[in-house]
């Protein structure tokens, strides 16, 4: 490596991962609860080892779900379901520790004239029009890697999988901000016991990294590491504890742009935590979208029980087409930032959350999520004249 070449990292998981089994199992249970109860107050946080799986937080509702009944099918699809593995859906125990919202926290929310913020913080949406997804290069490969590697163990040929799994990729960038080559690729996938490692990095290179990464961006001089520690057997939940929100890099931007660092999953949209972070993903999704910058960052932050963010801010990067003080004021003029509106206009309140626990919240193509939507280009274009006149 040398001090001229411009590199990015980003990684990601398959939905085996310890962190990644948490933060669906957190999801699946506020999808159950929203779906009777739209209103629920819901901050669900889950932890598991070796045979367990302990739920726990702060859950408001008037409907009932079967929290046992949620985690051991969510389990199941995912794929442990078996006791070799260490962490089997109908075998493991299940402890569940839930308590209402604090009301402390409730009377910052529900208020007559409006709905304060759920918690204080920060909250960041980036977008760039590098990739057809909007998002940085790196963290899309690596979550098309990882997906992959899910794909080829329940779909063949490589049954020989286990569900836990890693990526990550390392991209060259030239001055254009455009991928040029691929730096180093990892791979790090679970398998069972009895199979050779050069039958491993054989079927991992053509079923995976070939197939996913395009052959221009792969050279002589790219590095690639299948297993690097020699074999991956003992995984998941048996070889590593996990916990919800711990893969908030995974969820968002792969590192190639800031977050808040709050986490996303159990969390129903009145955390600013999440529903924010999506709006300020629709800011600035939007804001490229329409040709006003070829990269933005958005930050948000809020008080807790406020409902006006107390801050909003933009970063272009140096490639905004037009003076960024128009471009925030346009996009002040066309997106409502306060809790109550950002729920409303993203549509919320219902279950959508478990499809995005794995492979990441924004970028997915393969979804229909409204913070993705580009339906905000021609008001910001509108808006964009009336600040430039």
């Amino acid at each position: 490596m040398t001090a001229t070449k411009r590199l990015i990292t980003s990684e990601s998981v398959t939905e085996g991962h310890p962190d990644k089994i948490c933060d669906q199992i957190s999801d699946a249970i506020l999808d159950a609860i929203l779906k009777d109860d739209p209103d629920a107050r819901v901050a669900c946080e889950t932890a598991v080892t070796t045979g367990l799986v302990l739920v726990m937080g702060e859950v408001t509702t008037s409907t009932y779900v079967d929290i046992q009944k949620i985690v051991r099918k969510t389990v199941k699809d995912i794929g442990y379901d078996r006791g070799k593995y260490g962490f089997d859906a109908e075998t493991m125990g299940v402890l569940v520790a839930i308590d209402p919202q604090s009301p402390d926290i409730a009377q910052g929310v529900d208020k007559n004239n409006g709905q304060g913020a759920g918690d204080q913080g920060i909250m960041f949406g980036y977008a760039s029009n590098e990739t057809d997804e909007f998002m940085p290069a790196t963290i899309v490969y690596a979550h098309k890697l990882a997906r992959r590697l899910s794909h080829v163990r329940k779909n063949g040929p490589l049954t020989y999988l286990r569900p836990d799994g890693k990526t990550q990729i390392t991209l060259e960038f030239n001055d254009e901000n455009r991928p040029v080559r691929a730096d180093s690729i990892v791979v790090s996938a679970q398998h069972a016991k009895n199979i050779r490692q050069d039958q491993i990095h054989k079927d991992i290179r053509e079923h995976v990294i070939e197939a996913v990464v395009p052959a221009r961006l792969i050279d002589e001089n790219t590095k690639i590491h299948i297993n690097p520690t020699g074999k991956f057997v003992v995984g998941g939940p048996h070889g590593d504890a996990g916990v919800t929100g711990r893969k908030t890099i995974v969820d968002t931007y792969g590192g190639a742009a800031r977050h808040g660092g709050g986490a996303f999953s159990g969390k129903d949209p009145t955390k600013v935590d999440r529903s924010a972070s999506y709006a300020a993903r629709h800011i600035a999704k939007n804001v490229v979208a329409a040709g006003l910058a070829d990269r933005i960052e958005v930050q948000l932050s809020y008080v807790i029980g406020v409902e006006d963010p107390s801050s909003v801010s933009i970063e272009t990067f140096g490639t905004a087409h037009i003076d960024e003080k128009v471009i925030l004021a346009a996009v002040l003029d066309t997106f409502d930032l306060r809790p109550e509106a950002i729920i409303k206009t993203l549509d919320l309140r219902r279950p959508l959350y478990l499809q995005t626990a794995s492979y990441g919240h924004f970028g997915r193509l393969d979804l229909d999520l409204p913070w993705e939507r580009t339906d905000r280009v021609e008001p910001l274009k509108s808006a964009v004249e009336k600040h430039s006149r």
